[in-house]
């Protein structure tokens, strides 16, 4: 079983976690540290991210932590990050994909996307497609992409990836989280098809009462709350299917971690099997396709 102690120093590793100011991300970033890892805090809120850094390094007095400005709903902060990095930087080690949000009001991103695909899957692609020629060069790097539990119950809606026909929150959040997952288990097989050392995994965390559920029905949130510590664990324990992804030294290309305790909601990191329709290649061709469509983007590997 993963043990984050059992993890030899990684200094001199570079590390880029998107949302990392909070939540997974917040304890992600404090677990690299730990491993002298030099953790790149990707965020949008920039005065937060600051804090966050403060307080970690008051538990991890050591730690190399560098706040850059993503804002993740506009395609051109993605550029203008990326764009950043790569004149600051000459390797990445470990890009960590985890900001995301859920269930929110209907809203677009600045391109026009549907908030919740726009900033948990189309704003995540274009970044590791702006990054990959560092990801790439860097020996035995990794890209890890969050998912959720919620992706059992997405389908990929061609005519609905953006709510052009309705919008319902939850089924938007779940297509969103199988399009990261698809995504990361199609690039596999991109890498595999190439001549790079790069690996793509993949991560969901279970449950957990992080910010992401301050979207959910007031009265949905007063049911769940007697019974939310049976079904969760919090978010230092949440985060480690992610710190197990970019870390496990058994970890290869297409593993998919999260929680081993019951129905996956909670437990120690482990790996895993996501629905068998995440494995769809015919479909995640298709999502790949009219992503680059979209964005107006070409992802080579080779």
């Amino acid at each position: 079983m993963f043990q984050l102690k059992n993890i030899p120093c990684q200094q001199g590793k570079i590390a880029i976690i998107t949302g990392a100011n909070n939540g997974l991300g917040y304890h992600t970033t404090i677990a690299l540290a730990q491993k002298e890892i030099e953790v790149i805090m990707a965020c949008r809120n920039l005065k937060k991210a600051e804090e966050a850094k403060q307080k970690i390094l008051k538990q991890v007095p050591q730690a190399q932590l560098t706040v850059m400005a993503l804002d993740l709903m506009s395609l051109d902060s993605v550029r203008s990050f990326a764009n950043s990095f790569l004149q600051n930087y000459t390797r990445l080690d470990y890009l960590i994909e985890n900001a995301g949000i859920m269930v929110p009001p209907f809203q677009k991103t600045k391109a026009g996307f549907e908030s919740q695909m726009g900033v948990n899957y189309f704003a995540h692609f274009l970044l590791s497609k702006l990054l990959f020629p560092l990801i790439k060069q860097t020996p035995k790097s990794r890209i890890v992409t969050l998912s959720s539990k919620a992706h059992e119950n997405g389908k990929i809606r061609f005519d609905n990836l953006n709510a052009e026909k309705y919008y319902k929150p939850m089924t938007l959040y779940s297509q969103s989280k199988l399009a990261c997952l698809m995504f990361a288990f199609e690039l596999q097989r991109k890498l595999e098809k190439s001549d790079a050392t790069a690996i793509a995994v993949s991560a969901h965390p279970g449950v957990s009462p992080t910010n992401l559920f301050k979207n959910l029905p007031t009265w949905l949130r007063i049911v769940l709350f007697p019974i939310t510590p049976l079904i969760s664990h919090p978010p230092h324990k949440a985060a480690k299917p992610i710190i197990y992804a970019a870390l496990g030294e058994d970890i290869v290309g297409g593993d998919y971690c999260g929680p081993s305790g019951f129905n996956g909601l909670r437990g120690k990191p482990d790996k895993v099997l996501a629905k068998l329709h995440a494995y769809d290649e015919e479909v995640s061709t298709q999502l790949w396709q009219k992503t680059e469509e979209l964005l107006k983007e070409n992802f080579m590997i080779e």
